[in-house]
């Protein structure tokens, strides 16, 4: 007698879990297949990389495989559960993803000259001393916790690490810091 493979395309998405979670090849390949396009889309909506997408979309999946014994269908739907997985996965590798720290010392060749030669370098050095001079007059805490994120790429964590603060209030000096330079910074330039 040949082998003739279930009709799984009709099972219901808590029975093709219940698959995945059994080893179950078949469910699995039907469960994979059902959600590969919406938790592949979930995870380039959040991170604009097909390459990262189709990483967290991976892992997605396994850990949907490791914790589907641990599914509650009464607290939503396999869908619902599967793209939270996903979203949470794609948040993380955004947060994973660094940015390159500038030095201070560099700040003034990353706001420098272009290709519009010396007016431009003029109005760069300008901007690069109001800005320093902004800093300068800010509280001490205030002005080291946001040279810190700002220019040295530290998250706020590593911020209240550094100076042994708790997060919070590395994150009340940072946004505090930010608006002030704003007051001051944003009057001078006047409407765009």
């Amino acid at each position: 007698m040949a082998w003739r493979a279930r009709p799984v395309d009709g099972f219901p998405d808590d029975l093709l879990l219940a698959g995945l979670a059994s080893g179950d090849a078949e469910l699995s390949v039907a469960f994979v297949r059902r959600f590969q396009s919406r938790v592949f889309g979930v995870a380039m909506a959040v991170l604009g990389d097909p390459c990262q997408a189709e990483d967290v979309a991976q892992q997605a999946f396994e850990r949907a495989w490791r914790h589907a014994a641990v599914f509650d269908p009464r607290r939503g739907s396999v869908t619902t559960w599967l793209t939270a997985i996903t979203h949470h996965l794609a948040i993380d590798a955004v947060r994973a993803r660094r940015a390159a720290p500038v030095d201070p010392m560099a700040l003034e060749e990353v706001l420098g000259a272009g290709p519009d030669g010396p007016e431009r370098a003029t109005l760069a050095a300008e901007s690069a001393a109001e800005l320093r001079a902004a800093i300068r007059a800010l509280p001490a805490e205030q002005a080291r916790a946001l040279v810190l994120a700002a220019f040295r790429g530290l998250t706020a964590r590593e911020v209240a690490e550094s100076e042994g603060i708790p997060v919070g209030t590395a994150k009340t000096r940072i946004r505090t810091a930010m608006v002030r330079l704003a007051a001051v910074l944003e009057p001078k330039r006047g409407p765009s």
